[in-house]
C-alpha cells in the first residue's frame, strides 16, 4: 500500500499544474510595442544581475497583450501587459470576467508619439486640426461630414509641403494608434466648434465619425516600428507616426515634425507642451506574485532608480523619466501591490 501511495505521488508530481499554483521560472511579459525594447532591457539587466532566467517580453501591441494578459490565471497566461495608454474599462471587464483580478498599475515614464519624414524630406509644422483633416476618413466640410478629399498636404494647410498625404502608422491593436487618435485626431477634429458640440452631446457618435483613418492615404504598417523608419528611408515624400524613442534612435535618417509649433523632445514630452504625449504603463496580476518565479524582483527593477529614475539605462533608450515625486509613489506601489480600481472609459 505505502508503495502504490508513493508511486500515485510520484504520478502527480509529473501532472501539468493548472491555476494560478502553475509556476513558471520565468517572468512573461506582452504588449506595446513601444514599451517592448525598454522591457527587454530591463529583462536583460534583471538576468545579468539576479543570475535568473531572462523574462520572456512579446511585441504584441498594448491591445493583443492585454488581451492575452486578460485571458486567465496561470502560467499559460502572461504576468505583465506593457501598455502605451492606460487599460480600457472595457478590459479591465474582460479581465474580470476570466478571473482576472487584483491588477496592478504601474506608470513607467512618458513617450511622444511623432510624425516623422526622411532626414532629406521637407520639414513640416502641423497643427493639430491639419492632422485630423489630412488622415480622418470623414471630415467636416459645409457643416456635414464628408469622405475625406485632400491628396496633398497643401491642400489640408498653407504653409504645408505638397506631397502626396502618405502615412505609414501602427495597426489597430497599437496603442500608439490609440493614443494618435485620442491626443492628434480627436483634439485635432475639436478645434472646430460643430465637432466639439457633437462629442459634447454623443461622444459615440463622434468617434464614429472622427476615429476612422483614411484608407487611401494611411497605411497599417504592423506593430514593427523600426520597420517603420527603414520604409520613409525608402519611400521620399512619405510619413510614418511611431513613438518618440525611435525618433532618437535613427536622428540621423529621420526628422520629425513640430505640432502646434512644439518640436518632438524629451523636455517638450516630459513638460507636456508637446501635444502628443502620453504615458506609458505596465499591468501585473497580483495573483501571480509570489508564484512565478522573480516577479516581485523584477517589477522592483522596474521601478527602481537605476533603471526608469532620471539618468537611469533607459533614458539613454529614449524613455522620458517621471517627475520624482512620481517615480517614488510608483516605487511604493510596487511595494504596496494596491489594486487599480476599474477605469472610467
Amino acid at each position: 500500500m505505502k508503495q502504490l501511495m508513493g508511486c500515485a505521488a510520484a504520478a502527480a508530481l509529473l501532472l501539468p499544474a493548472t491555476g494560478a499554483q502553475a509556476a513558471r521560472d520565468y517572468v512573461w511579459a506582452a504588449g506595446s510595442s513601444t514599451v517592448f525594447p525598454f522591457v527587454t532591457r530591463v529583462a536583460e539587466n534583471y538576468a545579468k544581475k539576479t543570475g535568473s532566467k531572462a523574462p520572456k517580453v512579446e511585441s504584441l501591441g498594448t491591445g493583443g497583450g492585454i488581451k492575452l494578459f486578460c485571458s486567465g490565471v496561470g502560467d499559460a497566461f502572461p504576468d505583465i501587459a506593457n501598455a502605451s495608454r492606460p487599460m480600457k474599462k472595457s478590459e479591465f471587464d474582460q479581465c474580470a470576467a476570466k478571473g482576472v483580478k487584483d491588477i496592478v498599475q504601474i506608470k513607467i515614464g512618458f513617450d511622444g508619439i511623432v510624425v516623422a519624414t526622411d532626414k532629406e524630406g521637407p520639414s513640416y509644422n502641423f497643427k493639430l486640426e491639419h492632422l485630423y483633416l489630412g488622415l480622418a476618413a470623414n471630415v467636416l466640410r459645409g457643416g456635414k461630414f464628408v469622405p475625406n478629399p485632400y491628396t496633398t498636404w497643401d491642400e489640408v494647410g498653407s504653409g504645408l509641403p505638397g506631397n502626396r498625404i502618405q502615412v505609414y502608422g501602427p495597426p489597430p491593436t497599437s496603442g500608439t494608434r490609440d493614443a494618435f487618435l485620442e491626443l492628434g485626431i480627436e483634439a485635432g477634429a475639436r478645434k472646430f466648434p460643430t465637432v466639439d458640440e457633437l462629442r459634447s452631446n454623443n461622444e459615440k457618435k463622434f468617434k464614429e465619425m472622427v476615429d476612422p483613418l483614411r484608407k487611401n492615404g494611411w497605411i497599417d504598417a504592423g506593430e514593427n516600428d523600426n520597420a517603420i523608419v527603414q520604409t520613409l528611408t525608402k519611400t521620399p515624400g512619405a510619413l510614418g507616426v511611431f513613438g518618440y524613442s525611435f525618433l532618437e534612435e535613427n536622428m540621423d535618417k529621420v526628422k520629425g515634425a513640430s505640432v502646434n509649433g512644439v518640436a518632438p523632445t524629451a523636455g517638450a514630452i516630459s513638460d507636456g507642451s508637446y501635444p502628443l504625449s502620453r504615458s506609458l504603463y505596465i499591468y501585473v496580476k497580483k495573483a501571480h506574485v509570489g508564484v512565478t518565479k522573480g516577479l516581485p524582483e523584477f517589477m522592483q527593477e522596474l521601478v527602481s532608480d537605476a533603471a526608469t529614475g532620471r539618468g537611469g539605462y533607459l533614458q539613454s533608450r529614449g524613455l522620458i523619466p517621471l517627475p520624482q515625486s512620481q517615480h517614488d509613489a510608483q516605487k511604493q506601489a510596487v511595494a504596496k501591490l494596491a489594486p487599480m480600481a476599474r477605469p472610467t472609459s
